[in-house]
């Protein structure tokens, strides 16, 4: 279906949230924009070599400390700023990487002391570990700094934005990645090189989730006194989970995927629609949480999400691609399960990992294991045990720092672009959408205007270039 942009934008409030004004865009043209014309094609885009990249960080409340202290061990990184609203946070990350010979200047106590990090003339990346409303703002006022930015998943949180950081980005030429980790794991790379190998064939289908149970138990929700009444929850992830339905972190089952399908250089997405549950589990969490504590008592008796969310996309060449998104039910976690194509498929989970080739049965551990050899990446086998020393979701954190500062000292184009970035982000507000209008068809917007068609692959996992640096 065509959807007007307006009351697409009016079922999400931006319009009163006065987003519009930026973008010059009329209201009423279809959000899928098939018109609009790419200013500068940032895919494949390199604005040349650094041969230190200056970094400011924002946001280090929470998973942003270790966030830093992985790119305060990559070769080649000078970390001259960390802003967090609390001093007490700014201090105790600095103190952490100061051993690496990092001394940044600290920014604490406005809730603007960011925009004075981007202002900065001597930092070239921003990186923003911010609550997810913050991402877009952060980026788009860096890019407008003259500052390449990498934000955190879900990217950005609303259509509008995903256009904004689009925009923005081709007319600064300053690049706005994700720090997409999922994409970066020992088993989405077999599998990534394993379909650029021909061995699936091609490829048919795809799947992805995140499921990962984050209400059961208590330990998320006991609020610490001594970390500004902070619990490990987060609060500003509660109230993200309040009056929205759909997908509402993508990214993580997504990017692979795309990758495999070689989405937004060779392939896009068409259209898609999505179905969300009823909320069994969050509200009566709240109730519970409520009873003791009146911190909850607010929430008790609002409207969440749906534990359990299903999405199908189309793509342009008719392949299919399903993501599931629930993180309020006692299942295994799940991040990313599945490719399929016309000579096989790999699944992750249940685990371990399988392989098959026909309807006769999945191949014997040792088969599956000579062929993780065969396959394996130039960019694992370089670096993976490197990474998984330094933690962060079993290494792959780490890489995703070590490939952004890789690829900006060595003039390479970035692995995941601007419009990976909104791509991947859009599929949040399309599935809020689709679920509120029964699970409608809705357009996926183009964000390459049409280069898709001749972009080449991106995400060079061989390391047919860079590859040069190094962990400290």
């Amino acid at each position: 279906m065509k959807l007007n942009r307006k009351n697409f934008l009016k079922l999400t409030g931006l319009a009163a949230a006065g987003l519009l004004a930026k973008s010059g865009r009329a209201v009423n043209k279809p959000f899928s924009d098939n018109k609009r014309v790419q200013n500068f094609n940032m895919h494949g885009y390199s604005p040349g070599k650094l041969e230190k990249v200056r970094i400011g960080f924002i946001g280090i409340g929470s998973r942003g400390a270790g966030v830093v202290q992985r790119f305060a061990r990559v070769e080649g990184v000078e970390i001259k700023a960390l802003c967090d609203l609390y001093s007490d946070r700014v201090e105790k990350v600095k103190k952490s990487i100061m051993e690496f010979s990092h001394n940044p200047d600290s920014y604490s106590g406005h809730a603007d002391d960011w925009k004075r990090v981007c202002e900065r003339e001597d930092i070239d990346l921003i990186v923003s570990t911010t609550p997810w409303a913050l991402h877009a703002p952060n980026a788009i006022y860096a890019m407008e700094q003259g500052k390449h930015v990498a934000i955190e998943i879900p990217g950005v949180k609303t259509l509008e934005e995903c256009w904004q950081i689009v925009e923005t980005s081709e007319s600064t030429k300053k690049h706005c990645t994700l720090l997409a980790n999922s994409a970066y794991g020992e088993f989405n790379l077999l599998t990534l090189n394993m379909a650029r190998e021909g061995f699936f064939g091609e490829i048919i289908h795809g799947e992805g989730a995140y499921i990962h149970d984050r209400v059961s138990g208590t330990d998320r929700w006991k609020r610490n006194p001594a970390n500004h009444n902070w619990f490990s929850y987060r609060p500003w992830r509660l109230k993200e989970n309040i009056n929205r339905n759909g997908n509402l972190y993508a990214a993580h089952g997504l990017g692979t995927i795309c990758q495999v399908m070689d989405i937004n250089y060779g392939d896009k997405m068409d259209y898609m629609v999505s179905m969300s549950g009823e909320d069994f589990t969050m509200s009566h969490k709240i109730r519970e949480l409520a009873e003791t504590d009146n911190y909850y008592k607010p929430y008790v008796d609002l409207k969440f999400r749906g534990n359990m969310n299903t999405s199908i996309i189309r793509t342009s060449k008719g392949r299919t691609i399903m993501l599931q998104h629930d993180i309020s039910s006692p299942r295994p976690n799940v991040r990313f399960n599945m490719i399929s194509g016309t000579k096989g498929i790999i699944q992750q989970t249940p685990v371990p990992a399988k392989i098959a080739t026909s309807h006769d049965g999945w191949l014997s551990p040792d088969e599956y294991n000579a062929l993780e050899q065969k396959y394996q990446p130039e960019i694992s086998r370089k670096v993976g045990d490197l990474a998984k020393n330094l933690g962060g979701h079993g290494g792959t954190d780490a890489m995703v720092a070590w490939r952004i500062i890789d690829c900006l000292r060595n003039g390479i184009p970035l692995d995941i672009d601007v419009y990976d970035t909104a791509l991947w982000s859009s599929i949040v507000p399309l599935s809020e959408w689709s679920v509120a209008h029964n699970s409608m068809s809705v357009d996926v917007p183009d964000f390459t205007a049409g280069a898709w068609k001749t972009n080449e692959r991106g995400m060079d996992i061989n390391l047919i270039r860079g590859g040069t640096t190094r962990f400290v």
